[in-house]
């Protein structure tokens, strides 16, 4: 059979969406991608899908995938990349391409040099190996928590004394999200400052149910946290942030939005819900998920390397 290398086109996201389900079965034992946060990875503002994606197949089947983006707009640049375990050559040789286009992508922002991120699995499928011989060094370690809802037992909580919470139902209250969200993660590991429309972009806010993002405030400091789900998985139901401003913390602002999503969830019939978090979170989020029942599903590692 002949392998070929080529960039990735907007047809190949069903193929794509296959190859890493396939990687999903292999990592975590069931596939959890869905086509649309493919096609939305293909569409992130500024990639030349030419230029900045990779796809290796074999015998006409996809066997690698790669994919590369600029947040920054400096020297910090991040790839994915997946690959079948019998196809460790072609990842090699993916790689390599990949470094390359993270440092003329740095330098076409006036760095001098990329620092290159990649997320992967703890246990993944492409070869470690191949990373430590190429300069790579894990950075972080970041947990995907999940936790069983039951309609019965998760239901709305009683919104405390001198609380509010409300659905995100209008443009600003959309652009106040966004506002929380750069001020509560602010000082986190790899935070990158992103405009309303980026951000928009980020979070998937044309197919966003909204009803879904929730505004909590307070009497003495107005609005003070927020929290953004998403019921688009079919894996789970999804909360991809939760953000309490740093004068708001030690309130219970943040249990009780995850409270409030539970509810919400089980509401809606799903039976799972899952989040993402650093493990080195400074804020206590680790300890706060873990307090509300959520659990370890699997494990991700932030590798780093410095092109020059």
């Amino acid at each position: 059979m002949s392998s070929s290398l080529r960039p990735v086109a907007l047809t190949d996201a069903p193929a794509v969406t296959d190859l890493l389900n396939r990687v999903d079965e292999i990592e975590i034992g069931r596939p959890e991608t869905d086509l649309h946060t493919v096609e939305a990875d293909l569409k992130r503002p500024g990639i030349d899908l030419d230029r900045d994606s990779w796809l290796m197949s074999d015998g006409g089947r996809p066997v690698a995938y790669g994919l590369l983006w600029d947040e920054s707009g400096g020297e910090r640049i991040d790839i994915d990349q997946y690959v079948l375990p019998e196809h460790q050559e072609a990842a090699a040789r993916m790689l390599a391409a990949m470094e390359d286009r993270a440092l003329e992508k740095a330098r076409e922002n006036g760095a001098a040099r990329a620092v290159v991120h990649l997320h992967l699995n703890a246990a993944p499928t492409l070869d470690t190996a191949l990373l430590y011989a190429r300069g790579w060094r894990v950075v972080r370690r970041y947990h995907v928590l999940h936790r069983p809802l039951d309609p019965a037992r998760d239901r709305l909580p009683e919104v405390p004394a001198g609380v509010t919470v409300r659905s995100c139902a209008t443009r600003a209250d959309r652009s106040r999200v966004h506002e929380l969200y750069q001020a509560s993660f602010a000082r986190h590991f790899d935070f990158q400052p992103r405009t309303f429309d980026a951000w928009l972009h980020d979070i998937g806010a044309e197919g966003l149910d909204w009803s879904l993002v929730w505004i909590v405030a307070t009497d003495d400091l107005g609005d003070a946290g927020f929290l953004l789900a998403r019921d688009d998985r079919e894996a789970m139901g999804w909360i991809r942030s939760v953000g309490v401003l740093p004068a708001a913390r030690g309130r219970g602002l943040g249990g009780f939005l995850l409270r409030h999503a539970f509810a919400a969830f089980a509401a809606r019939g799903r039976d799972t819900v899952g989040l993402g978090v650093d493990t080195e979170n400074s804020t206590g989020a680790p300890r706060l998920y873990e307090r509300h029942g959520m659990t370890v599903h699997y494990a991700v590692d932030t590798w780093e390397t410095v092109v020059r």
